[in-house]
């Protein structure tokens, strides 16, 4: 069985998500974050070192020693990927697998960060308000170029939804909520609906309980 540790309002959303997809066994161990400081409690540290979300534990991978634990969102897509034998995996077209690999990685390593910033900014007295202003020009690239790539396609890997789509679905929720993304860019919306619609997606929502970015 796949454990989920899920922390509220936060990326281990997606794995969920992803898991609903592939119609993987698993179950939720709920997390709330600490009001004062809004971080993961103390308790996650006993799952992984760093004491972060998501993180998973798979008893059906591991050895005599306990069951296999995976941290990382990325990593967690990889692996769950691979378990269900490639299924929302990379496309096999040579351009659409560029693709996959590109959002795949792009979601946390280029467009998260200064969505991070902005939010870590807004909470800094005085000058965080000003400082904030200086970071939205670089999540508008950001944007504009999301949006530019879904004008020419459904969805970020090809014709189909791949587990690319579920990578970058938590950094557009994110810039819906609090950076700048609205019907402005008509073409971002409407794949956030789509998959908002999905039904596994709505599972994924049930299982994990309030979710501020939906």
């Amino acid at each position: 069985m796949i454990v989920v540790h899920h922390l509220e309002n936060s990326r281990s959303q997606r794995v969920l998500w992803l898991l609903e997809e592939l119609g993987l066994p698993y179950a939720v161990k709920r997390y709330e974050r600490n009001k004062a400081t809004m971080l993961a409690p103390p308790e996650l540290r006993r799952v992984h070192p760093l004491g972060k979300s998501p993180v998973i534990e798979d008893d059906s991978a591991g050895s005599s020693g306990g069951a296999l634990v995976v941290a990382e969102t990325g990593a967690i897509v990889e692996y769950l990927v691979e378990k269900a034998d490639g299924r929302l995996g990379m496309p096999a077209h040579r351009r659409n697998a560029l693709h996959y690999r590109h959002f795949l990685h792009y979601a946390e390593g280029s467009l998260m960060p200064p969505l991070l910033v902005k939010l870590v900014l807004g909470r800094v007295p005085l000058l965080g308000k000003t400082a904030q202003k200086k970071i939205q020009p670089m999540i508008d690239v950001h944007l504009d170029y999301v949006e530019a790539h879904l004008t020419a396609h459904d969805w970020f890997a090809g014709d189909a939804m791949t587990a690319a789509d579920i990578m970058m679905s938590f950094p557009l929720e994110a810039a819906r909520s609090r950076a700048g993304l609205d019907a402005s860019r008509p073409h971002t919306i409407a794949w956030l609906d789509r998959i908002h619609a999905r039904p596994a997606y709505r599972a994924a929502l049930a299982a994990g309980g309030a979710y501020a970015y939906a």
